[in-house]
């Protein structure tokens, strides 16, 4: 069955300067996705309330949570989101560990492992990872969560202190950049035990010098080849249990068409498997 995208052009959980060009870079993706198997969950206008929790814009990032949630329970067969930013992966990823056995792939320049105490910003994006995990506000915490054991961190670069020695103290599973391949990410999955996968792919995993449109680009990344080479090993090892691909901030409109063959490969590999 081909796969369905769900696009959800979510800003709420940024907190760059530049967030509102997730928008744009959404929208950017859903014109090249084909119509007949594209759905696009409706935002907000609103910026959203942090309702005293520490998280900033938390209203809103609640309602876009429970309209991609049930956007999802519509899809049959494999869904691939398309953000918007990260925080978009906390319905996503929530409804695909409803389905025992999945590892989650975390292709990200960040953990997204803060909590509202440790994160230096408020911003959602930097927390999702950790409120999957079960530890969060309470409003956003799902009731299944995903245990430490089945996540692979892949690409990751910059480190929060309080994500770094949460890392250690957990023995979460971390792939250096420059370590990335099929090879390193199936060995890293088939050590979790896990029998399916989740593909989180935040952009700006992907080397700055390589691709543009990033809310929080960071040097030393991924190569876009080596990233795509990974993914269509990953998904020739292991089914796939549904996949993300967040973060594209285009400068402009324009300035998108630089970022889209990059972008449209890896959604044609994550597709393929579908």
């Amino acid at each position: 069955m081909p796969a369905t995208f769900v696009v959800v052009p979510q800003w709420q959980g940024s907190g760059s300067s530049r967030a509102m060009r997730l928008v744009d870079g959404a929208e950017a993706i859903r014109g090249d996705l084909p119509s007949s198997s594209t759905t696009t969950v409706e935002i907000p206008l609103e910026a959203g309330d942090m309702q005293g929790t520490g998280v900033h814009r938390l209203s809103s990032l609640m309602l876009v949570r429970d309209r991609l949630a049930q956007a999802l329970r519509e899809v049959d067969g494999t869904a691939i989101t398309i953000g918007g930013d990260c925080g978009v992966e906390l319905a996503a990823i929530s409804h695909a560990i409803q389905s025992p056995d999945v590892a989650v792939v975390w292709f990200d320049a960040h953990p997204d492992l803060n909590t509202p105490e440790s994160s230096p910003s408020g911003a959602f994006t930097g927390m999702v990872l950790r409120t999957l995990m079960g530890e969060g506000v309470e409003q956003l915490v799902p009731a299944t969560t995903l245990h430490h054991s089945r996540v692979v961190l892949a690409g990751a670069r910059s480190f929060d202190p309080a994500e770094d020695a949460w890392i250690a103290e957990q023995g979460i599973r971390c792939i250096e950049a420059s370590d990335v391949s099929a090879e390193s990410l199936i060995a890293a999955v088939e050590a979790t035990g896990a029998a399916s996968i989740y593909l989180h792919i935040d952009l700006d995993v992907i080397d700055s010098s390589d691709f543009t449109g990033l809310g929080y680009p960071e040097p030393f990344g991924v190569s876009s080849a080596a990233l795509l080479d990974t993914i269509k090993g990953l998904v020739a090892k292991f089914p796939l249990a549904g996949a993300g691909v967040t973060e594209f901030a285009p400068a402009s409109v324009a300035d998108s068409a630089d970022d889209m063959p990059t972008i449209l490969r890896i959604i044609g590999a994550l597709s393929s498997a579908a």
